[in-house]
């Protein structure tokens, strides 16, 4: 069993979505609802015990049906998939639990869609096959497109519809992508395909070059890179809640595919190809910067305010992606632990806000009082000094560290003031709706925001996100040698070659 730990966190959330289709849990509301919980934190333990295995006897290397890499599909699980293979599950987990409350009612098949949705980005984490990063991208966005529909409306379904054809748009340039490498390297294997590219000449080598390329804009439009961002904030923000949070993770799958194709395939050791992204990267992630902070400094209302604050989240991992060093990837191995959590706990807390405020919902503006703002009111007050960055919590370590990371980076005198910019921005507008939404209102209290107090089980997951900050805050050593090891290996050349090809140490 524990040679097969890295195929479980694939397996184990495809078997939880198929049983929860079937009977007596897809007609039984309490018992679905319990399998469901019960089976994401069974994923969630076996996606810690690998974390733990691959933390004690090194990176695990699983070739599906003894086909050996190259010409077998092989999932790797090293110190860096795994960490966010633990984050998703995690999410997932919370989303599940979250959703019991009631959520999960307003449509159909949305706990199932749920161990779907986490099935596909557990595999694009594991995969070592580029192809079959196309193919788990494919899986999460099909369960994405349902959840987008889940208790929408049509504000909702006018944005699901645009998120729909710019990956449909985005799917068919990636096989277009994957082909032309193919044609020229003979492999989609990302360790075969990083020891040919050195060796291209002539014609080869702009082919290839068209084909990486080809997968930036792809992967930009994944991670919601300006000017492929533009489906982000009207999607994130009219989804619902719930669904918003746990597709917190979901651009960053798009960063660690950036990670991955640009560190080991055409990074140091790409030949004519070396570092051919980087350039791009960085002038794509400080326009990312720039537009997500307008973004948050334009937003009417809390939920559109926390997906700006996802794309200022993305530009920033991808400027320490194109830095290219240890200390930047290791910088944004924690950053991404972070921002990931801190906005899903945001996009949970602007839905409970939203409950008690009657018609005003989460709108940034007077309204009627929080029905409980004690509760909320330090909740969004841990949670916002998270997002900003102030100490003692992770956002500050977080801020420190990626701006050591980017001390000496070819492009630092446009990044560091771009970044305090808008780390400023962050702080205006966050202060700006916590004061709004929780000082300023009528003195009437609606009756139906009265009742809409906070249930158990949405409280306990929201708990689990804002207890994030101040662990990683406290547990910051352990985490940065971990972020440290992980960036290592990340940048380790010729021993990921080595271990992917042979199948293991």
């Amino acid at each position: 069993m524990m040679q097969n730990l890295s195929f479980l966190p694939i397996l184990l959330p495809m078997l939880a979505g198929v049983i929860l289709l079937m009977p007596p849990f897809c007609n039984n509301k309490t018992s679905r609802r319990i399998t469901s919980v019960v089976l994401s934190t069974v994923t969630f333990l076996v996606s810690l015990a690998l974390l733990l295995k691959v933390q004690a006897d090194g990176t695990q290397v699983y070739a599906i049906g003894d086909w050996s890499a190259p010409f077998g599909i092989v999932l790797v699980a090293d110190p860096l998939s795994t960490l966010l293979v633990c984050l998703t599950t995690l999410l997932g987990l919370v989303c599940a639990l979250y959703a019991s409350a009631g959520d999960d009612e307003k449509g159909s098949f949305f706990h199932p869609l749920i161990h779907f949705l986490i099935l596909g980005v557990n595999g694009a984490f594991l995969t070592g096959d580029a192809f079959n990063l196309f193919v788990f991208f494919e899986v999460l966005l099909i369960a994405s497109y349902s959840l987008l529909m889940h208790g929408g409306d049509k504000r909702n379904t006018r944005a699901a519809l645009q998120y729909v054809i710019m990956n449909l748009v985005g799917s068919a340039i990636f096989l277009i992508g994957l082909g032309v490498l193919y044609g020229v390297l003979g492999t989609l294997n990302m360790a075969d395909m990083a020891q040919k590219v050195a060796l291209l000449q002539g014609d080869d080598v702009y082919l290839a070059k068209i084909g990486g390329l080809l997968l930036l804009v792809v992967f930009a439009l994944k991670g919601a890179l300006l000017p492929l961002h533009l489906w982000l904030p009207n999607t994130y923000a009219t989804a619902m809640p719930v669904v918003a949070a746990l597709f917190a993770i979901m651009t960053k799958v798009g960063v660690y595919s950036m990670m991955r194709v640009y560190t080991l395939i055409f990074g140091d050791e790409a030949g004519e190809l070396t570092h051919m992204a980087q350039s791009w990267l960085w002038w794509l992630a400080l326009a990312t910067i720039a537009m997500g902070a307008v973004g948050v400094l334009a937003s009417k209302d809390l939920r559109k305010l926390v997906a700006n604050l996802v794309i200022v989240s993305v530009g920033t991992l991808v400027t320490l992606v194109a830095v290219q060093t240890i200390e930047a990837s290791a910088a944004a191995i924690y950053y991404l632990v972070h921002s990931t959590l801190v906005t899903a706990a945001l996009f949970l807390l602007a839905d409970l806000i939203g409950r008690q405020r009657g018609e005003v919902a989460d709108h940034i503006s007077a309204g009627p009082p929080v029905a409980q703002p004690k509760l909320l009111g330090f909740l969004f007050l841990v949670a916002a000094i998270a997002v900003i960055g102030m100490p003692p919590l992770s956002g500050f370590i977080g801020k420190v560290w990626l701006l050591k990371a980017t001390l000496n980076a070819e492009y630092t005198f446009v990044f560091w003031p771009l970044y305090l910019l808008a780390s400023l921005a962050i702080l205006l507008a966050v202060s700006k709706a916590g004061s709004t939404v929780f000082w300023h209102h009528h003195d009437t209290h609606t009756q139906s925001a009265e009742q809409a107090r906070v249930h158990p089980a949405q409280l306990m997951a929201l708990l689990i996100l804002i207890c994030g900050a101040p662990l990683m805050s406290i547990f910051a050593g352990p985490l940065s040698e971990y972020a440290i090891g992980a960036a290592s290996q990340l940048h380790d050349f010729d021993n990921n070659i080595k271990i992917i090809l042979a199948g293991g140490q």
